[in-house]
């Protein structure tokens, strides 16, 4: 292999760095970044900062793009590192493992769930990314469903919600029943809108004991699954 030249790693360390101060300005300013204001942060003339990211949309992505990586990355794990045959293990674990990367960077968060940021699209290279904590938890319903240990419920879906859902089950490749993926995405659902309520404060005064609030919720859900 040939080693980067100076000036690539120049440039790919001034490109993280950008990145890290945008973060700060994500914490304290909300998604609305100004690509001048971090530049004045770097002690750069602004328009310097367009060498590295022609507009503050290619700057947002690539944040959106490090955030789901991490959080794909922290869900994936904590499924891994659970006992392959515990199916309830698994959905807790990686429903733990979500909330704790979101508390843990809120405004990435925010910038992932929140309020769309005005006068932004975000490209068809978020789309995968963003998939991965859901797939992670319909690869826990596959598993369930192939090994025998999950039984699929028997209600029938109404159109044209069957034909979505069974869209969606090609779309991701994996032989999980149309009803069955249902319940999982209304699992997927719960879990975002849980985080989302504790992390915007809209439950932190009625419910102080957030944690046993959390694991009572994704056990609820894990119940309407099916998982046993």
């Amino acid at each position: 292999m040939v080693a980067p030249s100076l000036r690539a790693r120049v440039r790919a360390g001034m490109i993280e760095e950008i990145k890290a101060v945008a973060r700060r300005h994500l914490a304290t300013d909300g998604a609305n970044l100004s690509l001048r204001a971090v530049a004045r942060d770097l002690g750069m003339v602004s328009s310097a900062i367009y060498r590295y990211f022609p507009s503050r949309d290619d700057l947002l992505t690539a944040l959106i793009l490090e955030a789901y990586a991490a959080l794909g990355e922290a869900v994936e794990s904590a499924d891994a590192a659970a006992d392959p045959t515990d199916l309830r293990g698994r959905w807790l674990a990686a429903c733990r493992a979500a909330r704790t990367w979101a508390l843990a960077h809120p405004a990435e968060y925010a910038l992932l769930y929140g309020s769309p940021v005005p006068g932004y699209a975000a490209p068809d290279d978020t789309v995968a990314p963003a998939q991965r904590p859901p797939t992670t938890l319909v690869g826990i319903l596959r598993d369930g469903v192939a090994s025998g240990r999950l039984a699929p419920p028997a209600e029938d879906l109404p159109e044209p919600l069957r034909a979505d859902v069974a869209e969606l089950v090609a779309l991701l490749g994996m032989d999980v029943p149309p009803a069955l993926l249902a319940r999982g995405m209304a699992g997927w659902t719960q879990l975002f809108g849980l985080i989302s309520f504790e992390l915007f404060g809209r439950i932190n005064r009625a419910l102080p004991h957030r944690d046993e609030y959390f694991d009572h919720q994704i056990g609820l859900m894990a119940d309407l699954v099916g998982l046993p």
